[in-house]
């Protein structure tokens, strides 16, 4: 049996699949709070007390880079080591994940209620699958085939720096390389659950647009200013044009990373928008204009049109794919 994770800075989920019952269907699950232990260690001691089924194997998906074997969670200050892992606890064998790896093995089986489809489009068998996420931060991965299953690739292109498109983006990359410091503006620092603010306060502040007295309270009794942001802009609370310009730039700005991510990898497999926000944002997705911007890209226009793309829905994708990896091999 294998003991398969999802290893964030805020929660870390655990369960144990067989080859039997497959990825789909977990023998046990439990989830824990990451910040109240000290090591991964820790929490799988805890959760195999619990539990009297004997696991041979483990595969963790975890928040950051995975290099040699070795891993970091972003936010925590836990080093984590395949060799560490397996002699700890004497399993035949572990691996480590980077999460968005861990999220692209799960897109070749997810099922039909998994995911939204945005542009139906013509996948070509067995083309390249391109994975990008907005959550926290803004995660990138993609899939090639390798003869008789897909094999997932990990990076850190939301790093990459953000190029604009418009005379808006423009500026906002002025305004950013002015505040942060080192000056270098990543795509994660517009394009994401981080980013999200840095948009609202750039229109705010350069473009001298309102913010009601509301929102202004509601934000500085926010730990998170995104939700409210996004929440206002959906119109699931009391609504304004100041967040309607903030979701609406990030979405061009999805929109336009993700053309550029299905260009660099030639995603002729299809395009898959994982993350917590994807989810949450669907009706702005759906707005032609993503798909408009997403195929702006002179002369490939018709090929990234013929790109299948897909919203995950699936919240536990990342653990999904690290069961699937796990399960087989």
């Amino acid at each position: 049996m294998l003991l398969a994770g999802d290893i964030g800075g805020t929660k870390t989920v655990l369960a144990v699949f067989s080859t039997e019952a497959g990825p789909h269907t977990p023998l046990v699950e439990a989830t824990f709070p990451s910040g109240r232990y000290r090591q991964l260690e820790a929490i799988v001691r805890e959760f195999l007390a619990q539990h009297s089924l004997q696991v041979d194997r483990a595969c963790f998906g975890v928040a950051g880079p995975v290099v040699a074997g070795s891993a970091q969670i972003t936010n925590l200050p836990w080093v984590m080591d395949e060799t560490s892992l397996k002699q700890t606890f004497g399993w035949r064998s572990a691996k480590l994940l980077n999460d968005l790896e861990s999220i692209a093995y799960a897109v070749p089986i997810l099922e039909p209620g998994d995911i939204h489809t945005l542009n139906a489009g013509q996948a070509v068998p067995h083309g390249n699958i391109a994975v990008i996420a907005p959550g926290t931060g803004l995660g990138e991965a993609f899939l090639t085939w390798e003869g008789t299953r897909y094999r997932a690739h990990a990076s850190e292109g939301g790093h990459a720096s953000f190029a604009p498109a418009t005379d808006l983006e423009i500026g906002l990359l002025i305004y950013l390389h002015e505040r942060l410091e080192g000056g270098h503006v990543s795509f994660e620092r517009v394009c994401s659950g981080l980013g999200i603010p840095n948009i609202y306060k750039y229109l705010k502040e350069s473009r001298h647009a309102e913010e009601p007295a509301w929102l202004a309270e509601q934000l500085a009794h926010a730990s998170d200013a995104t939700p409210v942001i996004v929440n206002s802009a959906l119109g699931k609370t009391e609504q304004c044009d100041l967040t309607v310009a903030t979701l609406t730039t990030f979405v061009g700005i999805l929109a336009g990373e993700t053309g550029n991510l299905a260009l660099k990898v030639l995603a002729t497999g299809g395009v898959y928008l994982g993350g917590g926000i994807p989810p949450r944002i669907i009706p702005s997705l759906e707005d032609p204009e993503f798909l408009e911007i997403f195929r702006d890209k002179g002369r490939f226009h018709g090929m990234l049109a013929n790109m299948p793309m897909h919203v995950i829905l699936n919240h536990k994708a990342a653990l999904l794919g690290a069961a699937a990896y796990g399960l087989s091999r």
